[in-house]
């Protein structure tokens, strides 16, 4: 997820597509109540206008995001509606701003300062507007639920109206209030993801071939993030509260996701990539013991903290 600028990297640059699609993935897998076009294609929209129209294909992409703003429902608007547009304009404000100020600034480090912003300012108006974080979990809670209703319909007219199994209808249920408990950390990673592909899409629409993804083997972040997951734990094991509790959790959450990801970053990089045969392994393992790989690969990442694994490598290497 970082800027490469380098000939090598511009060599490269057909084989990047393929890293976007994978974020890509990220967001619709994370989207909780935004919507993956608002919350990939305000950002865009943005980047393309401070950029200004090298060709007829950028304000095309703009104008189209406008009515997916402007539109994307079937009724009146309702509280949902106008929350995921204000992320998604917060977000892509931030990382505007970022990019004009500090352009030397890392992808990953720009995405996570400006999900940070949007973060601070929405606690903001949240702490100002007594009752409107309340209400807006209400809404996500009311709208996941539904959606799983819906999901469960469908299931059971495919299954030609035979009703849907008590167990596969729990899970269902379970799952749903997992992701209720956790969908500000989701938001947050959804919103790295959508970062990361407006920035590679800005750079495919204005024909520049510099900006770009760089390897999965090259993810890292600030190492002092580090303490967002320790101070999250704490929050989980003192139980000081239900809304502390679920500050933490969500901290714990977001900042596994990252670690994970560093992990396999750092598996990548030892290993030299995955093969067809590994790929297929790897699928397996997820599909049978997703929190054990997971696990492994975020204490891999925490680990690479202090120790600086790649470097280490490299090192040795010379």
């Amino acid at each position: 997820m970082e800027q490469g600028t380098t000939e090598t990297e511009a060599r490269r640059e057909p084989r990047v597509w393929p890293r976007a699609l994978g974020l890509f993935g990220v967001v619709l897998v994370s989207s909780v109540f935004v919507h993956p076009g608002v919350v990939i294609g305000v950002p865009l929209a943005l980047l393309l206008a401070a950029r200004g129209f090298g060709n007829l294909v950028a304000p095309t992409v703009v104008a189209r995001v406008i009515l997916i703003v402007a539109g994307g429902r079937d009724g009146p608007a309702d509280g949902l509606w106008y929350a995921e547009r204000a992320w998604a304009v917060l977000l892509g404000g931030w990382f505007l701003a970022l990019t004009l100020i500090a352009p030397a600034w890392r992808l990953t480090s720009r995405a996570l300062a400006a999900a940070a912003g949007a973060a601070a300012v929405a606690a903001g108006v949240f702490a100002v507007r007594a009752g409107s974080w309340m209400a807006l979990d209400g809404a996500v809670t009311r709208s996941m639920r539904a959606e799983i209703e819906t999901t469960m319909d469908a299931l059971s007219i495919i299954g030609g109206g035979e009703a849907i199994s008590a167990e596969m209808l729990q899970t269902a249920q379970a799952v749903a209030e997992a992701q209720i408990s956790v969908f500000p950390a989701l938001l947050a990673i959804e919103s790295l993801a959508a970062l990361a592909v407006a920035w590679w899409a800005r750079a495919r629409l204005l024909g520049e071939r510099g900006p770009g993804l760089a390897p999965l083997r090259d993810f890292r972040f600030n190492d002092h993030l580090v303490w967002v997951l320790v101070v999250g734990l704490v929050l989980v094991v003192t139980q000081s509260g239900a809304a502390l509790a679920r500050v933490g959790s969500n901290a714990v959450f977001f900042m596994g996701a990252l670690y994970a990801l560093r992990g396999a970053a750092v598996y990548l990089f030892v290993s030299g990539g995955l093969s067809i045969f590994g790929s297929v392994i790897l699928v397996i393992l997820m599909t049978l013991v997703p929190s054990v790989l997971l696990g492994t690969a975020a204490l891999i990442g925490i680990g690479d903290t202090w120790l600086d694994l790649r470097a280490r490598i490299a090192e040795k290497a010379v």
